[in-house]
């Protein structure tokens, strides 16, 4: 069953609108900009917890970062038969 839809009429420039509708493909421009929107509250929800985390235990440093995305690369690897450059 599918969400409850509503009839919206937004604004935006004439270009992003163009270039969304030559991409929305067969689900059509109301799906492309529903996509678009769903992705950009995620961001925002990640944003505010980031913030709770960085205001309770302090901002994450580059180091703290980069070994995190090198422990990913190492599972990737792990997980990817032929390692992590297999097609």
């Amino acid at each position: 069953m599918s969400e409850p839809t509503g009839k919206y009429s937004i604004t935006m420039p004439r270009d992003i609108a163009e270039a969304a509708k030559a991409r929305s493909g067969p689900s059509g421009l109301s799906a492309y900009v529903a996509a678009a929107v769903a992705r950009q509250i995620e961001r925002d929800n990640l944003n505010e917890l980031i913030t709770v985390a960085e205001a309770e235990h302090g901002p994450i440093t580059g180091e703290e970062i980069q070994t995190l995305r090198d422990q990913l690369h190492q599972a990737r690897e792990q997980q990817t038969p032929g390692g992590a450059n297999a097609a």
